[in-house]
């Protein structure tokens, strides 16, 4: 991976990382916040697009197309993830979400992008791909006895082929058409509004509630949740999917860490190992 693509995902895990963990708590909230982030994403970036090359083509066709499908599949992911977090174990969901999303894109990449990736490179994908899996099965591996059929492992699975999807289609739409990042995700996100607006249409005293009490971290939100795709979306650009996907989940080291260190989470002698286990494979992609 050449270095500036490394930089454009690295700089993207700490976007998402940070996001994560300033709306700690909020995003349980559930439809009203996706309202809210659709809108604050939006609003933030949308005076951003004329300084940051426009739409990048003249082919207005091409990028409708683009983001009407991309805002469908990210909407599409959201309510699975969502879902999944009320059927089944927090960890369980993200840990299978955040590793088999990644796994997918790489199989994607490789069997319909034609990328190619070293060996050294793949072998950085598995380390990434398995810490992250180990960082997320922290807590379960602590819990009780396992049902035979745990809804958490098969929402996690339909949230991370979610992942891949979006992943895949978004990667095919700004390299093929050469649509400009910024505008792609301001685009993509103010499709998603009309989408959460029906999800909150009896809810509304909730929305407006959410937003005059956490309106501080709804901003940090539209903040850094769309500048951590749109550097993913540059990186996907001059980089493969099959060394972007992975890497961007570096994130979820990140909010471990910092789960270890300030919040004083259990176990912290296996998330640091398992962080340890993606830090190797982050050296490794980037050889």
């Amino acid at each position: 991976m050449s270095p500036l693509a490394f930089v454009l995902v690295f700089g993207a895990a700490i976007a998402h990382a940070s996001w994560n963990i300033v709306a700690h708590g909020i995003s349980r909230a559930g439809a009203p916040f996706l309202w809210w982030g659709a809108v604050a994403s939006t609003a933030v970036w949308i005076g951003v697009v004329p300084f940051t090359g426009g739409l990048g083509t003249e082919d207005l066709a091409s990028f409708a197309l683009g983001v009407v499908v991309s805002a469908v599949l990210h909407v599409g992911y959201m309510a699975v993830l969502q879902r999944g977090y009320r059927e089944g174990n927090l960890s369980t969901v993200y840990a299978t979400a955040r590793g088999t999303g990644p796994f997918l894109s790489v199989i994607v990449a490789v069997l319909f992008l034609g990328e190619r990736p070293s060996i050294v490179a793949l072998i950085g994908v598995a380390a990434v791909i398995a810490g992250v899996v180990a960082i997320g099965l922290v807590d379960r591996s602590s819990g009780g006895g396992a049902r035979r059929l745990d809804p958490g492992i098969v929402f996690g699975l339909l949230t991370g082929v979610a992942i891949a999807v979006y992943t895949i289609w978004d990667a095919h739409a700004v390299r093929t058409w050469s649509l400009a990042p910024v505008a792609f995700m301001v685009g993509t996100t103010l499709l998603q509004v009309p989408f959460y607006s029906f999800a909150v249409r009896r809810r509304w005293r909730a929305v407006w509630a959410l937003g005059r009490t956490q309106w501080r971290r709804i901003l940090v939100f539209g903040v850094l949740s769309p500048l951590s795709y749109i550097l993913v979306l540059t990186a996907i650009q001059i980089a493969p999917v099959a060394l972007v996907a992975p890497l961007r989940e570096v994130s979820v080291v990140l909010v471990s860490l910092f789960g270890v260190v300030i919040l004083r989470e259990s176990r912290p002698g296996w998330r640091i190992g398992a962080s340890f286990v993606v830090v190797v494979g982050i050296v490794l992609l980037a050889l």
